[in-house]
């Protein structure tokens, strides 16, 4: 029987309001799913991957590198999966203004 794997690997924050509340959620959520310890590093800074608060003071902006690195049993999985929602294309849903806020003023009668 083999012991734990470690990988790492590092991504692009591709959501045009970066790595913000909804995202950073959701992106913790998923990571709680995992076995392994899954951390998240800008520069020399390294976070826990299952904390929203630890996420967001990376302020991690649209085009931001952040690695992942995990440790365990399904730390392969763990780390593809949560640099796909890093990944994820520009203008996700939660990237686009509120309804109506896109309206320019000469727009409102």
């Amino acid at each position: 029987m083999s012991g734990p794997v470690q990988h790492e690997c590092e991504f692009t924050v591709a959501r045009l309001l970066g790595l913000h509340a909804r995202p950073a959620s959701q992106f913790a959520t998923l990571a709680g799913r995992f076995e392994s310890e899954i951390e998240v590093g800008r520069g020399e800074e390294w976070v826990d991957a299952r904390s929203v608060l630890s996420l967001l003071s990376l302020a991690a902006g649209n085009g931001t590198r952040l690695r992942i690195r995990a440790v365990g049993v399904d730390a392969v999985e763990a780390v593809e999966a949560l640099g796909q929602v890093l990944e994820e294309p520009v203008g996700q849903a939660d990237d686009r203004p509120a309804s109506g806020t896109d309206r320019r003023p000469s727009d409102i009668d």
